[in-house]
């Protein structure tokens, strides 16, 4: 097939690893995909770089008129993507949801062109709590709008196909297709360093987090469960990422007295990552949001790591507890639930093998790839465009 793939997205961060797995994916599997969008940086590019002069414009502008811009870039995005669809003629568009894009949706009705709309977030509501949103109304409305007029949805939990649903969508059309890992990429035998003995650390019980640093990832509660440990378990966490809480972290290492049992490593390569997952005896997702498909949960249980993960829904949707993690309560007023599951893995050292090998389990038995994720997108595709026939 042939497949026009839309998106706005011109930083080297976790969506364009899931765009860039896709696409792989996709191609891997004999299909043609023509990008359409934003000039990003090559695979060659760091990890973590941010959008540039579109990162500035949004830290500089006011907030209305940048939204504003946003609108607008639909017109030359729209252009684009109809010159594109002109010149090549794809089965099928896959767009990226972003918020005020609305160029697949002006296509579709123009040129009747099928359009799945892959959805990560409920960016109305992400930017409303966290960044605030000047054309609060207008913003509702553009996701409703776009949500409803596309072929199909593809969200990446059940917890966001919640979202997808309250916005009048039909539960045909909605169809959701967890993130996944890509296995060659993270395979036993592409692991090249060892790091535990790069940081002097094989004789610690590693914590380990991947990801982006900050306040609401809960890192700080592992800084205080090590330092009441005291050396029992000598534990180490190794954190890495960056982030705009890291000063935070590190500050509060250095009060409790445990500032050489904390490292952060600060952006790795991609293909760096492997390595530095497998020196995590136990993994660490103390924090989530609520829709969220974690990147890095695959990459923890395709690496074979001993979870320790909130109990929530979308969690849920993809591990169980004691089988292929320890779930610990998200309630604020459970203070000690993740310290109590870190510390039953700290404990057990075969509960550590049960987890781990229950989590390498499940990606294999419920297909938690990238290229199983291209399948049920092309198995949407055709069969959409067989009844349409």
């Amino acid at each position: 097939m042939k497949i026009l793939f839309h998106h706005r997205i011109a930083s080297r961060d976790g969506q364009a690893v899931h765009m860039d797995e896709m696409i792989d994916a996709l191609r891997a599997l004999g299909h043609e995909v023509i990008l359409v969008g934003p000039a990003r940086g090559g695979q060659e590019s760091e990890f973590g770089s941010d959008a540039g002069l579109i990162a500035t414009l949004k830290r500089l502008l006011p907030r209305a008129i940048y939204e504003l811009l946003e609108a607008c870039y639909s017109i030359p995005a729209f252009f684009r993507l109809y010159l594109a669809f002109n010149r090549h003629r794809p089965d099928f568009v896959y767009e990226r949801y972003n918020l005020f894009m609305f160029a697949g949706v002006w296509l579709k009705q123009l040129t009747g062109a099928m359009l799945v709309l892959e959805v990560n977030g409920p960016i109305y509501e992400e930017r409303s709590q966290h960044d605030g949103l000047s054309m609060q109304k207008f913003a509702a409305w553009a996701q409703g709008m776009v949500w409803r007029k596309v072929d199909y949805v593809l969200p990446v939990t059940e917890v966001l196909a919640g979202y997808v649903r309250r916005y009048g969508v039909p539960g045909a059309r909605i169809q959701v297709i967890p993130n996944g890992i890509n296995p060659v990429r993270f395979a036993e035998g592409q692991v090249k360093q060892n790091i535990k003995a790069k940081y002097g650390l094989d004789r610690r019980l590693v914590l380990g987090f991947t990801g982006f640093i900050r306040g609401w990832n809960a890192l700080d509660q592992v800084i205080q469960f090590i330092a009441r440990d005291n050396g029992q378990h000598d534990l180490h966490l190794l954190v890495v990422g960056d982030g705009p809480a890291r000063q935070d972290l590190t500050r509060l290492a250095e009060a409790r007295g445990i500032a050489d049992r904390l490292t952060i490593t600060g952006v790795v390569a991609r293909d760096d990552v492997a390595d530095y997952v497998a020196a995590f005896d136990i993994a660490l997702i103390p924090g989530v949001t609520e829709y969220a498909s974690p990147l890095k949960l695959f990459e923890y249980m395709y690496l074979g790591r001993a979870i320790v993960a909130p109990d929530m829904d979308n969690i849920r949707e993809i591990l169980c507890d004691g089988e292929s993690a320890v779930l610990f309560s998200p309630d604020a007023e459970k203070k000690d639930a993740l310290a109590s599951a870190i510390l039953r893995l700290c404990t057990d050292k075969n509960l550590r093998g049960i987890i781990s090998r229950g989590a390498r389990t499940a990606i294999e038995t419920r297909g938690f790839t990238w290229s199983r994720n291209a399948m049920r997108v092309l198995d949407i595709v055709q069969k959409h465009l067989k009844d349409r026939n």
